[in-house]
């Protein structure tokens, strides 16, 4: 397992590999909190919120809104408490860098909490981690306790006027509680539906107060922008998508583990073949999914010889998104079929069946899917998934809708021999309909 940066100097990754890394005494010797201290010693919350802008970060969540404009939305006016959450859900199958900067630096995220307290005029802050990241809400358990032990946490923050608790609430691993909404849901103690937007959580979130989220890999950003300055940040990446960028590299690969790379890396097939050391046993690339498995897969073709760069604007033009940064890369030996069909089954039961378009539809494209794979598939059944989709996209109360449907839509479109290979039998080995169009 590899985890460190490539192509830039490690910020986020700086220190995971210390001794101690997760305590107290590493993050101070290495810097750790100088940038609260910077904060508090002389800067405004519209200081802080005009460095965040310069630095051009944008949420790695996977929305890739950026950061320093969401954190304005909230009204400075408002007479309501003002909370700060991180989202640690990390429910994204493929992703996992929140959980090693939460593991190996937690510091480092409180560091950033506290400072998005301070520029939006917050005393309350939430880290709501995912239920089997047990372990997890213990490091961060103790690390809290280190911070307000050492004066960094509770009240006069460093000697000033400022006060702010920082407390962990565990979730029960439901992936609709990766939604903001159904996250701020969660926390108050209701299931996890997503909400109707607007109003949007920066105006009426945590019990009805204004509230920023973010999540992990975003706010722990958040130090190295005060400390080196946003537009010192911005230059690291693009002008759109400053900064660098954690990827969760996993799959048919000889060297997965957590990457660090400058936005903009150029380019996807050097980061495969090189950095990641290429694909075991000698195989070839047949696909990428590059943010999780939501976005849209990448089939070889689109990668080899085609200089992708590896930000939110290179991804798009490539036909793909950053999504989540949950790098999948797949082998010739791979059914595409078969590995969309199982990523179809993760979303029919993460459904939260709050409506219609979802519940029903995800549930359909199960049994489209398992109908084909016992062999009783239907001729048109590769049209009846993508019309499916097509009332699901688009239609649904959060995007989770969406998250299942894209999978498929450009599984059949980049790969429909994988999906021929199982329905031509039916058509007497003579093809597929609604496959030889695409």
């Amino acid at each position: 397992m590899f985890i460190g940066a490539i192509g830039c100097e490690p910020l986020q990754l700086a220190r995971v590999q210390l001794e101690r890394s997760e305590s107290l005494e590493t993050y101070q010797k290495h810097g750790g909190y100088e940038s609260l201290r910077k904060v508090l010693d002389g800067m405004s919350p519209d200081d802080v919120i005009g460095e965040l802008k310069k630095s051009a970060l944008r949420g790695r969540g996977g929305a890739g809104f950026p950061t320093g404009m969401k954190w304005s939305f909230v009204p400075k006016d408002s007479p309501k408490p003002k909370y700060v959450v991180c989202n640690a859900d990390e429910s994204e199958p493929g992703t996992f860098k929140d959980r090693y900067i939460m593991e190996r630096d937690p510091h480092m995220l409180i560091e950033g909490m506290l400072i998005a307290a301070y520029a939006l005029g917050s005393k309350t802050c939430y880290i709501y981690t995912r239920g089997e990241y047990r372990y997890i809400i213990e490091i961060m358990d103790r690390a809290i306790a280190e911070a307000r032990a050492a004066g960094l946490v509770g009240e006069k923050i460093l000697g000033k006027d400022f006060a702010c608790e920082v407390y962990t609430h565990s979730g029960a691993g439901a992936y609709i509680c990766g939604e903001e909404t159904a996250l701020l849901n969660s926390l108050e103690g209701l299931r996890g539906h997503p909400r109707m937007k607007p109003p949007f959580p920066a105006v009426a979130g945590l019990y009805g107060c204004p509230t920023v989220v973010n999540n992990v890999e975003t706010l722990t950003a958040v130090p190295d922008i005060i400390r080196m300055g946003g537009e010192a940040y911005q230059k690291l990446g693009t002008e759109k998508s400053g900064g660098t960028k954690l990827w969760s590299v996993s799959g048919h690969v000889n060297r997965p583990g957590v990457y660090e790379l400058p936005m903009g890396y150029a380019d996807m097939e050097k980061f495969i073949m090189e950095d990641c050391q290429g694909i075991p046993n000698g195989r070839k690339l047949k696909a990428v999914i590059p943010g999780g498995s939501s976005v849209y897969i990448m089939p070889a073709s689109d990668i080899e010889g085609k200089n992708v760069t590896m930000d939110y604007e290179g991804l798009v033009a490539a036909g793909s998104m950053v999504g989540s940064g949950g790098f999948i890369v797949m082998d010739d030996t791979v059914d595409i079929f078969e590995s969309t069909k199982n990523l179809t089954e993760f979303y029919k039961h993460e459904s939260c069946g709050w409506c219609t378009p979802c519940r029903e539809g995800t549930d359909w494209l199960v049994k489209v899917f398992k109908r084909i794979a016992r062999g009783e598939g239907k001729p048109d059944d590769a049209q009846l998934l993508l019309d499916l989709c097509d009332n699901i996209e688009g239609k649904s109360f959060c995007p989770l809708g969406d998250a299942a449907s894209w999978p498929i839509q450009s599984a059949i479109k980049k790969f429909p021999e994988d999906f021929r290979r199982h329905l031509a039998p039916l058509a007497g080995g003579n093809g597929h309909k609604s496959l030889s169009t695409l």
